[in-house]
């Protein structure tokens, strides 16, 4: 059996889906004023003062925080029919369908919420592994349950769904530092294989 992992953002799509998710539901020009309300966090980020997962929770609280879970649910599966197909780069979904025709088992494991990954994976036949946001009174509390699918934890996810013991082959396919440890789970690493 053969099993390949996929990075999403940068990988599959050519920009980050964060971003694009939060111009889809809230719009241009929302979108860049929060950028402004949020600047003093980006830079402290960018200055490595806080971490990644504290910088992401700030920006979906500002963006999402007491959305209704459904309304945020029905919004991301229209951005993955009419936004999403227009940033996936046709050198992975090629290499994503040679592996399906091949009969390798074929899984996206990525930072981006599973929220807005998973219903474009559903429609490709891929399993996806990704960050999982915390929902409380059937709202989005822009808060990540757990911890952010990213660097070790990609690796942590992948061996909680899989015994890597029962593949012969595993492929991984990544463009970023946080995909570091999942390319080293496999015998076939590929690094920006897409750009």
């Amino acid at each position: 059996m053969t099993i390949a992992f996929f990075d999403f953002d940068g990988t599959i799509t050519n920009r980050d889906t964060l971003w694009e998710i939060i111009r889809f539901h809230r719009g241009r020009a929302a979108m860049y004023a929060g950028v402004v309300q949020l600047l003093p966090a980006l830079l402290r980020f960018k200055l490595k003062m806080i971490p990644a997962q504290e910088m992401k929770e700030q920006v979906l609280s500002y963006f999402f925080g007491e959305m209704s879970a459904s309304d945020f649910t029905s919004g991301c599966d229209a951005f993955c029919r009419e936004r999403l197909p227009d940033l996936i780069r046709p050198l992975a979904l090629t290499a994503i369908r040679k592996h399906q025709e091949q009969g390798h088992h074929v899984v996206v494991v990525t930072a981006s919420a599973q929220d807005w990954v998973a219903p474009w994976c559903r429609k490709e036949n891929i399993v996806c592994l990704g960050t999982r946001l915390e929902v409380k009174n059937k709202q989005i509390t822009g808060k990540i349950q757990d911890i952010n699918c990213n660097g070790e934890e990609k690796v942590n996810r992948i061996r909680q769904a899989y015994r890597l013991e029962n593949f012969q082959e595993i492929y991984a396919y990544g463009d970023s530092e946080g995909d570091r440890p999942m390319l080293a789970l496999a015998q076939f690493p590929n690094f920006r294989p897409f750009q």
